[in-house]
């Protein structure tokens, strides 16, 4: 044994990242001390003062040493929960972020009724947008496409142990420059998606330098980079979206809380109708949608 306790570890814990200047040092130690000894709140509560090996007194104080440095703490568990499920994530992928479930609630809501919708993800990352939906959709099928290719082989493992792989295709491509979007065989480009779904980059250039260091310095610069004015990528996808998207279909973007008008209005400029934006938990825009009209409709759009 290392002399050390579980109730000393999590005290000595929370002092160094409060000392850091971590937000919430109190969580994150209890995290990370749950992470390396397995061990349940009530279980610390009843034996905090249970030796821990040397091994286990090291492990998390390495931890410890790295989250005070900034490391996200969903980089060094490679774990990271949305919409109830658990992603594998690292430095290669956004952290999923709770913000994004009002995305998700939107979707799934729009596709109440569709019997097995076809889904496509635009900038997927870590595939945890799509990957939620084949879960809570359990006859949909998706697409999810990404630039990076570190990224698609992290969606492709949270698909494969969240057993959605069978039902969904992930593709390496510049938005929609990809060979796969223009190919005759291809069932998606013949028939349309039911829904384009997308968490894009959006924070304009020049702020990511004023970010919280958690995601300014380990968070993937092409994830979170919108160009000069944060829109760059809403209006590309736009453009293009109703080439993928089969008619009655919906187009759904999560969007900075500053972003509501610009991209709303970049969807009816696109002739997308029934447009929305919807707010967060917070009362914050987070959320653009619309659809593109029946084909009867589209004559007076």
């Amino acid at each position: 044994m290392s002399g050390e306790t579980l109730n000393g570890l999590l005290k000595n814990g929370q002092k160094i990242l409060e000392q850091s200047g971590i937000r919430e040092a109190g969580l994150d130690a209890w995290l990370l001390l749950e992470y390396i000894t397995g061990k349940s709140r009530a279980y610390y509560f009843a034996q905090g003062d249970e030796g821990v090996t040397e091994e286990t007194a090291c492990r998390y104080q390495e931890l410890i040493r790295k989250r005070a440095e900034h490391i996200p703490l969903q980089h060094l568990t490679h774990q990271a929960f949305f919409m109830g499920y658990e992603f594998y994530v690292n430095e290669d992928v956004l952290v999923p972020r709770q913000d994004t479930e009002t995305l998700m609630e939107a979707a799934l809501e729009l596709l109440k009724g569709n019997k097995a919708p076809r889904i496509l993800d635009m900038c997927t990352g870590s595939g945890c947008i799509i990957t939620s939906l084949m879960l809570e959709v359990p006859e949909a099928s998706g697409t999810g496409v990404d630039l990076s290719e570190k990224a698609l082989e992290v969606a492709i493992r949270n698909a494969r142990e969240l057993g959605t792989a069978d039902r969904t295709k992930f593709v390496k491509s510049d938005l929609f420059s990809a060979e796969y979007f223009s190919k005759k065989d291809n069932a998606e480009k013949v028939t349309g998606y039911d829904m384009l779904i997308s968490n894009p980059p959006y924070i304009p250039s020049g702020e990511i330098e004023g970010l919280m260091e958690e995601v300014r310095l380990h968070d993937p610069r092409m994830a979170l980079d919108g160009m000069e004015d944060g829109l760059y990528f809403y209006r590309e996808i736009t453009r293009q979206a109703m080439d993928h998207i089969r008619p009655g279909g919906w187009l759904l973007y999560e969007i900075g809380c500053e972003q509501g008008k610009d991209v709303k209005e970049l969807l009816e400029k696109e002739g997308f109708i029934k447009t929305e934006i919807r707010q967060d938990l917070c009362g914050l825009d987070r959320v653009v949608l619309g659809q593109r009209p029946l084909l009867q409709e589209e004559k007076y759009v």
